[in-house]
């Protein structure tokens, strides 16, 4: 599986460019099913999570082709199963996402329960409201694997989703381009990676209005054409990236850093004392950071919680917590939407940071902390966990060793590549 060793204590510099969004990524590439012209996708990362999408695609019959530089062309003029490989859906939790462009491709399709990062519980509840409302029958049988059919989907007319799920929305997006009639999806995603889809979609063919707001209005076409798109920055590597100088006191330019979707990570990273330049597409992280957590009124400990869109991505809750251990003063982090998000904090107690674990959803944060690498050297029990750590390692003295990095792989594009050319001592050693 492999470990990184990494020595701390280190200063960045140089810069670092962005990989296109992994989730956009993850659903373009499953949307490429809606149509039996090729399509030529740009800036894709090249993650073990898209790896694994690939795979899933090439085993329904989908002619995938790299064409180098994180550009693929797909071609799924030929669909030849109707039925996803359950070792290969059982990897990630975006192999659910097939569903809506299987079912209105196909008119069937059989999936598991899918994989994914152990964070809580993640139901998919919303998902089957909107294929149901859409006319698709659903069934899940006792050993988790959903059977859904529809001869043709029809449009749901007026659909309130039960909650604001990305991926639910991106779902019924993608079941409701080819359906007949319209679509009004109320309490829609409007995350940078559900525009980027809607607008790949449209690219194609498809009629999909109010890109970006809550209420998205589909009406479904006969068929979609073939087309090229550039998938955008990935926001979370960003912020990954934006944490990584602010703990290590260093300055470095991040390209292609997209800074409009950047607006609500700006305003909560300030409450750290964290700030940025931009120039262009590009920012900058100086190294002179004031790295002090400021109160809420009348001296209250201020709380950070994540919300949809535009609120604060929870995938970048765990990069808070390190920032939190090196900034002056006291935070209380509140993740709501995972109960297991925080499970990995212990290790950075080992490492001596000051945080208390409330309860499976708070952690409250004393900083700053000097960190010190554990001998016995630390997991990647999840994604973001996984570069949380990693964030931390940078600025422990000593030699850190961090375990299951395939994890990290999963999200992260030459994470190590990246840190190497931003001067960090990191080695990948196979275990």
């Amino acid at each position: 599986m492999g470990k990184f060793i990494i020595e701390g204590c280190q200063t960045l510099r140089g810069e670092v460019t962005i990989s296109g969004n992994k989730n956009a990524a993850l659903k373009l590439l499953p949307a490429c099913l809606l149509t039996d012209e090729p399509v030529i996708l740009h800036n894709i990362p090249a993650i073990r999570d898209v790896e694994n999408t690939i795979l899933i695609l090439r085993d329904l019959g989908v002619e995938m082709t790299d064409l180098g530089g994180g550009s693929w062309r797909v071609h799924a003029h030929e669909v030849n199963k109707t039925e996803l490989n359950a070792e290969l859906a059982g990897r990630t939790r975006a192999s659910f996402v097939f569903a809506g462009p299987m079912l209105a491709r196909m008119g069937r399709v059989v999936l598991p329960i899918p994989g994914g990062d152990v964070i809580g519980g993640r139901p998919l509840d919303t998902h089957v409201q909107a294929l149901t409302a859409l006319g698709a029958g659903v069934n899940m049988s006792k050993r988790g694997v959903f059977e859904m059919a529809a001869p043709r989907l029809r449009g749901a007319g007026n659909l309130l989703l039960a909650e604001t799920s990305v991926t639910a929305t991106e779902n019924a997006v993608m079941a409701a381009v080819l359906a007949v009639g319209e679509t009004v999806i109320d309490n829609a995603a409007c995350e940078p990676h559900v525009r980027d889809l809607c607008n790949f979609l449209n690219s194609l063919g498809a009629r999909i209005e109010g890109i970006g707001s809550n209420r998205l209005v589909v009406c479904g076409v006969d068929r979609l054409h073939g087309g090229e798109y550039r998938v955008g920055s990935d926001f979370v590597e960003v912020g990954s990236f934006i944490g990584a100088a602010a703990v290590t006191r260093s300055e470095i330019r991040i390209r292609d850093a997209q800074p409009r979707n950047l607006g609500m990570i700006r305003l909560v990273y300030e409450r750290f004392g964290v700030r940025w330049i931009e120039e262009g597409d590009d920012i900058i992280v100086p190294a002179e950071q004031e790295l002090t957590i400021q109160e809420g009124l009348g001296g209250r400990v201020p709380a950070i919680k994540p919300l949809p869109w535009p609120g604060f991505p929870p995938d970048l809750m765990s990069i808070a917590v390190v920032i939190g251990t090196q900034a002056a003063g006291s935070i209380l982090l509140h993740d709501w939407m995972y109960e297991s998000r925080f499970f990995f904090v212990d290790h950075l107690t080992f490492m001596g940071a000051r945080i208390v674990l409330c309860d499976p959803h708070r952690v409250l944060v004393q900083g700053p902390s000097k960190l010190f690498a554990n001998p016995a050297g630390v997991p990647s029990p999840d994604i973001r966990a996984g570069m949380a750590m990693l964030l931390a390692a940078l600025c422990a003295r000593g030699a850190s060793t961090i375990h299951n990095i395939q994890q990290i792989d999963r999200g992260y594009e030459r994470i190590e590549e990246k840190l190497r050319g931003l001067g960090v001592n990191i080695e990948r050693v196979a275990d």
